[in-house]
Formats: structure tokens, C-alpha cells, sequence
């Protein structure tokens, strides 16, 4: 079952600024990642999503609910954490919680006094003192006090230090246990690969790719770097290889070989026939692939072509 769903959606900004015929579903219980740059269009997305822009074409759906006719109904079931932070002025940690509390008619705060011990959160202080982190903080505890079943999270982890980095990452992780559905917007590619089932890479306002997390891991493609005993044998092995080889450093008799997992064989009774210092398998990962798209100067629509033949 679609919980949310984005529908060819276009906002032209002039320029090229913008996103452009935006399509994505994600299921109920899925952790859905949203890969990109500042300015690709991550937060123009999500801002859509959350009724605050109207569509100039397309749709976008929440439970089955337009986005835009329906922004206020949709909020009440959504914990919406945003990627700039604002918040009244002249207000405590407290009065702010106090606040979003009346407005989402919580009286047990049994949840909310959790969260704020998981973040190690101080809310007595103003607001307008608290640092960036400890507002990121706060910000986390008032999106997710409610018990949402849906999050929206736009770079939730900008401006925590490493320890709460992490904790997020397990929180979001325990949350998606509970059957959560998420949408995890983010540049930063430990967080997504920790957490996300499928993942999105979005480039210049158009979604470039989609791709189950799964299969990055269980990529066939391997890559090696090979250090040879010797320059002799180093030109040997490029002289004698059926494998299409780049030279890496040659100054110091070494290559890097992408290869499948049915030529590794192929490559090792190769090397038997030379002399090599090591060999090591480098690990094909998230940032590999979204590399791919924005090192290469390719159009979109190549990127598309590559993924559907299955290029990494």
C-alpha cells in the first residue's frame, strides 16, 4: 500500500531552478531515501509534500490524500522535521513544547519526557540562546512527540555532533521496527545507507535514479587494486590481460580493475603467472554509485539508460 505518493510534479523556478517531472512512491513501513546535493531538489519536493507550495503540474498524495487541498488534515498524522529551523520568538524550550502540545491535544507526556532524555535535551533555556544543535533537539522532539506513523525528515542531522548523529540513525531505525513510514531527504551517505530500503537520487530538479539498498549490497560488480612485485611484471600483466585495465599508478606498478563476480577467477589465474605485492578488493558503496551521476558528464537521460542496462 502507497502511503506516499508523488506524481509527475513540476515547480518552475526559472533557470533551471527547480524540479521537473518528480515521480515516487513510497509503501507503508518503507524507509525511503531522498539522495542529493544542496539545491538538487530535496527540499522543494518536500515542501510540496507538506501543502506549504501548490504544484504548477502533477500531484502528490498522503494516505490518499491531496497534498495541497488537504495540508491541514494530512499534518496530523505526519511528524514533519524541516531542514531550516524557525521557531517563535521569545519562547523556553518548555513554552514551545507546552505549545505544540496544546495544539496536537496531547496530554500524556510520557513520550515526549523520553525523547527529550534519548537527545539529551535541555529545555529550559530560551530558544533564541540554545545552539544550533540543541535546536536541532528540540526540533526533533516537537516532530516526533505525537507518535506520528509517517516522518519527513529534510537533513535531520544537520547541525548534531557525531554522538547524536548516531543516535538519530537508531532512533529512526527503532522507528521504522514500529512499522513507521519515512522519508529520509539527506547528502550525507551513512545515514541513508544505515536506514533507507530504497533510495533516490535526485540531480538538477529531476530524479535520476531509483534503487533498492539491497542491491547495492549484493552488487555483482567487484573492484580490486592489484600492486605488482615489480615493473617487469606490472608490464607483463598489462601485456598479457584479456581485461580492459586503466592504469592507476603506474609509478608504483599498481591498477584498480572493475570486474564481475564470474571474471574473478579469470583474473587470479592471471596474476599466478606474475609476481604481486597484494592484491585488495575495494568495496562498491552508496557513494560509489551516486558518484556516477554527478562525476560523469552525461546527460539525464543517459543516467536513465545506464541504470535500466544495469551500468553502475
Amino acid at each position: 500500500m502507497s502511503v506516499i505518493e508523488v506524481k509527475h510534479v513540476t515547480k518552475d523556478y526559472g533557470h533551471g531552478r527547480g524540479i521537473f517531472d518528480v515521480s515516487f512512491e513510497i509503501m507503508e513501513g518503507e524507509v525511503f531515501g531522498f539522495l542529493g546535493p544542496n539545491g538538487a531538489g530535496k527540499t522543494t519536493t518536500i515542501r510540496h509534500l507538506m501543502g506549504f507550495s501548490k504544484a504548477q503540474e502533477g500531484e502528490l498524495y498522503i494516505n490518499g490524500k491531496n497534498c495541497w487541498s488537504s495540508a491541514a488534515i494530512i499534518k496530523q498524522d505526519v511528524g514533519y522535521l524541516p531542514g531550516e529551523l524557525a521557531f517563535p520568538k521569545n519562547m523556553t524550550g518548555d513554552q514551545f513544547i507546552a505549545f505544540m502540545a496544546q495544539e496536537r491535544q496531547i496530554t500524556d507526556m510520557t513520550r515526549t519526557e523520553a525523547l527529550k532524555e534519548l537527545f539529551e535535551l535541555d529545555t529550559s533555556e530560551a530558544i533564541k540562546e540554545m545552539s544550533l544543535g540543541t535546536k536541532r533537539k528540540l526540533a526533533v522532539v516537537t516532530a516526533f512527540m505525537h507518535n506520528p506513523k509517517i516522518l519527513i525528515l529534510d537533513e535531520p542531522t544537520s547541525g548534531l555532533d557525531p554522538v547524536m548523529q548516531e543516535r538519530f540513525i537508531q532512533f529512526v531505525l527503532n522507528e521504522k521496527a514500529e512499522g513507521k513510514t519515512i522519508l529520509l531527504s539527506s547528502h550525507i551517505f551513512s545515514e541513508v545507507d544505515a536506514t533507507c530500503d530504497r533510495i533516490a537520487i535526485i540531480k538538477d530538479g529531476v530524479i535520476v535514479s531509483t534503487i533498492e539498498a539491497s542491491q547495492l549490497k549484493q552488487n555483482s560488480n567487484k573492484a580490486f587494486k592489484i600492486e605488482f612485485a615489480s615493473f617487469e611484471d606490472y608490464q607483463k600483466f598489462l601485456t598479457k590481460t584479456a581485461f580492459v585495465i586503466p592504469i592507476e599508478r603506474p609509478e608504483q606498478n599498481q591498477v584498480k580493475l572493475n570486474i564481475t563476480d564470474e571474471k574473478i577467477q579469470q583474473l587470479f589465474i592471471e596474476l599466478s603467472k606474475v609476481k604481486v605485492n597484494f592484491i585488495s578488493e575495494i568495496k562498491f558503496t552508496l557513494e560509489d554509485y551516486f558518484m556516477d551521476f554527478y562525476d560523469r558528464k552525461k546527460t539525464v537521460a543517459d543516467g536513465k539508460e545506464n541504470l535500466q542496462h544495469g551500468i553502475y
